[in-house]
């Protein structure tokens, strides 16, 4: 069971427990991290959901689509380990994670 940590708004980090197949952004409104809104619901649509993935870990996470790199050109806040937690599926490999939630 993966766990991902969310570094939050106010500092705190906040460990969650998954499954392959979560999607960060649904595991972060589950525990009601603050800051991840999702107000599309994880279509991609908005960046509402935006996050840094800790440099260590973007090698494995990836970088992000054409679609999502479009979507985030709409935030402030993009580094180039900026990703919409949205896209992000949890797998064994992603297992300690660690994203800092960006919030509006």
């Amino acid at each position: 069971m993966p766990t991902i940590y969310f570094e939050t708004l106010d500092g705190d980090t906040v460990a969650v427990q998954g499954d392959s197949g979560d999607i960060v952004m649904e595991l972060a409104r589950a525990e009601g991290i603050e800051g991840i809104d999702a107000e599309c619901g994880g279509g991609c649509s908005c960046a509402t959901c935006h996050v840094h993935v800790s440099p260590d870990w973007m090698e494995k996470v990836g970088p992000p689509s054409a679609l999502e790199r479009d979507m985030l050109e709409f935030d402030g806040e993009v580094l180039d380990n900026s990703r919409l937690s949205c896209q992000i599926e949890m797998d064994e490999t992603l297992d300690g994670l660690i994203v800092k939630v960006v919030g509006r």
